[in-house]
């Protein structure tokens, strides 16, 4: 499966735009943003998107039958193997939805599902701090630039991103 690709510089919000696409008759794709103005974590809390990391939101349908648990679980498996492929330092899982290096919040997602005309999508939100975090209270915060010689782009984490989650999608198991 292709990803179609959608290309914001500055948005509301990745995973409102994708349900958006959604309701558009677009069935899959990837959405991207480098500044999102409303963004939203785990029970409508805000998320907060700094300038110079990555925003992006994949949605794809989903067999009916299919347990979201386990497509949760193995979006998140991919993620992690998709950062720990440019870090050194080991990349945890902190649930409900935060992806953690050296006990520090690197990345949060954000997993919906909506039905669209007898159609269950899955929409898997993701906030990367790339080039700098920001400052949380009672919750430490960490970028993946801080961690490597020679730094990386934005460009080339999503391409990542993309590549791996279509191998992932061609594979039909979700």
């Amino acid at each position: 499966m292709i990803l179609k690709t959608f290309k914001f510089k500055k948005i509301k919000s990745t995973n409102d735009t994708a349900i958006k696409k959604i309701k558009e008759g677009i069935d899959n794709g990837i959405v991207i943003s480098l500044e999102q103005t409303k963004g939203r974590g785990q029970y409508g809390k805000l998320w907060i998107s700094k300038k110079g990391n990555l925003f992006v939101t994949i949605f794809y349908k989903i067999k009916n039958h299919s347990k979201i648990r386990n497509l949760t679980k193995k979006n998140f498996k991919l993620l992690i193997n998709i950062i720990q492929f440019f870090l050194k330092q080991k990349v945890k899982i902190k649930l409900p939805n935060d992806i953690i290096v050296n006990k520090k919040k690197l990345c949060g997602v954000l997993h919906e599902t909506i039905f669209f005309k007898n159609s269950r999508y899955l929409i898997m939100g993701m906030g990367i701090n790339i080039n700098n975090s920001p400052r949380l209270n009672n919750y430490p915060t960490t970028f993946m630039n801080k961690y490597l010689k020679k730094k990386i782009g934005i460009n080339e984490i999503f391409r990542k991103i993309k590549n791996e989650f279509e191998l992932y999608l061609n594979d039909n198991s979700w």
